[in-house]
């Protein structure tokens, strides 16, 4: 009994010695064998989801950080979403901007100015990324003209962004006071943030820069969190 076991031992040790040996040989050379296939990328690998219409691709992180790098050129999505949502934000502007005097709520007052402080600045980001890039396109969806109006006048279909309000409910608004106002104004600003974040996703989903897309992830951060809270104050 004692004598098998140590052969089965000795032949496991064995074995292990050949297994190692076997390792070390394919590995010199500092290279692979003639013959054998291309070495993998570096580094762990990952998914790259291709555009729409393409399929995904599998490389190393290194080459997909590179990718999108080389890749970050603006595409229609993009200037059709900065060129409306400047004239979406400016509305956001002219509704936060009647708080100070029509409404009751100490707490949609201060909504109002935090809305004020955030898309003011937003607006003015958005104006500088397009001018980086060759100004407003006539092309851009149904965003026209020079992405600075914010009436009808504009040259911008408001009927295809998401959330706006119309003339007629903009006019009860600024006819409104008291407790009717603070009614009105968070219902026309909860549908507003709700079509920003539609803008915003759709931005996320279809557009290719960088910083259009840092922009929109800031705008369903934010619009999404002050939705929660106007629903709260409904």
């Amino acid at each position: 009994m004692l004598l098998k076991c140590r052969t089965s031992a000795l032949t496991a040790l064995m074995t292990t010695a050949v297994l190692a040996l076997g390792a070390c040989d394919s590995g010199a050379g500092g290279g692979p064998k003639s013959g054998a296939g291309p070495e993998a990328p570096p580094g762990p690998s990952v998914i790259v989801p291709g555009k729409p219409g393409e399929a995904a691709e599998t490389m190393s992180a290194k080459e997909a950080a590179e990718r999108r790098v080389d890749d970050d050129t603006p595409n229609a999505a993009d200037f059709t979403y900065t060129q409306m949502m400047i004239v979406h934000h400016g509305q956001a502007l002219t509704m936060a901007g009647l708080a100070p005097k029509r409404a009751a709520s100490g707490k949609v007052k201060r909504l109002a100015s935090r809305i004020g402080a955030a898309q003011g600045p937003e607006i003015g980001a958005m104006k500088r990324w397009l001018k980086r890039h060759g100004g407003p396109r006539e092309d851009a969806g149904h965003a026209h003209g020079d992405g600075h109006g914010h009436g009808n006048d504009d040259g911008h279909d408001h009927a295809t962004m998401p959330g706006m309000a119309t003339d007629a409910q903009l006019e009860r608004l600024r006819a409104a006071k008291g407790k009717a106002f603070d009614q009105l104004f968070l219902k026309l600003m909860i549908t507003h943030h709700s079509g920003a974040v539609t803008m915003a996703a759709d931005a996320l989903a279809e557009g290719n820069n960088l910083q259009v897309e840092e922009m929109a992830n800031d705008v369903v951060a934010q619009q999404t969190s002050e939705i929660s809270r106007m629903r709260q104050m409904d």
